[in-house]
């Protein structure tokens, strides 16, 4: 029968990879998608309203915890190699072949590894509030590493992923908190912000993401590239995509207005709209 329940509803799924059982959800129906997680974020840190506007595009969106967290099992890591190779080992655990892969915060530094790794799996790459590798125009801000040390509140909520200044940021992130607060059966645990915590340097690094293997990958792929991000990002600023937009061949930018690293949270339709007219482009 066709999957036609909405994000918030689908049920928690889970698959053998190599003695580590991990756990996914399916939204949608027709061509396949991988969706990588940000730092300290667990499935239920998509809001529905995003991946059901992805759903309604025509896409069958695959969302997953990293080993170790949330639901799944086995020991955690943000090395981004540990979790490229989950991504890789859950598409081929399920027999998806070629995936448009997208990424958000540190999930996009995942899925540039991957297309590193595993060319052949990634029809697109969708990148979402991430970090180009190599060499910084603009760090981030020293805020986001004291938020990301603490048990979160709705304020730290608008700080960290919308524009605290605009009164319709802050309106779009009370919809999107109650959004992603909808689910009431199986839901994931949260990651531990001490362990968290721990994996964070002292503050803003140059570069964020120093991986000279990817940035010459990003200079010469034929895999078509978007990066999605907010005009005020406090974790991975925007402008280190724009200062490489004449150097990456196949590089799409698109910037939303008004908000900060969860630009799909506070324009989940519209995100998903751009993400599409890419991918049909």
């Amino acid at each position: 029968m066709p999957n036609t329940q909405s994000a918030s509803q689908v049920p928690n799924r889970f698959v053998e990879c190599n003695g580590r059982r991990l756990a996914y959800r399916i939204i949608g129906e027709g061509t396949p998608m991988v969706l990588c997680l940000r730092f300290r974020g667990v499935m239920d840190s998509w809001d529905p309203a995003f991946l059901d506007a992805l759903a309604a595009q025509g896409f069958k969106i695959h969302v997953f915890d990293y080993s170790g967290l949330g639901l799944s099992g086995g020991t955690p890591s943000y090395d981004p190699a540990s979790l490229a190779r989950d991504t890789i080992e859950l598409i081929s655990a399920l027999g998806l072949g070629k995936v448009v892969l997208g990424g958000w915060s540190l999930g996009g530094i995942a899925a540039q590894v991957v297309m590193l790794q595993a060319p052949q799996l990634v029809s697109h790459l969708v990148l979402l509030g991430t970090t180009p590798p190599g060499q910084l125009v603009k760090t981030g801000e020293a805020l986001f590493y004291e938020l990301a040390r603490r048990e979160n509140d709705f304020e730290d909520f608008v700080q960290l992923f919308f524009e605290p200044t605009s009164s319709a940021s802050r309106e779009a992130a009370i919809r999107s908190a109650e959004r992603m607060a909808a689910r009431q059966e199986g839901r994931c645990p949260e990651v531990p912000h001490e362990w968290a915590g721990q994996q964070l340097g002292a503050g803003p690094r140059n570069p964020m993401f120093p991986l000279a293997a990817a940035l010459d990958a990003l200079r010469t792929t034929e895999t078509p590239v978007l990066h999605l991000g907010g005009d005020h990002d406090i974790v991975f600023p925007v402008e280190n995509w724009h200062a490489l937009s004449g150097a990456l061949p196949t590089l799409h930018l698109v910037t939303l207005p008004r908000t900060g690293h969860g630009p799909h949270l506070q324009y989940p339709q519209a995100s998903a709209a751009h993400i599409a007219a890419f991918i049909a482009g």
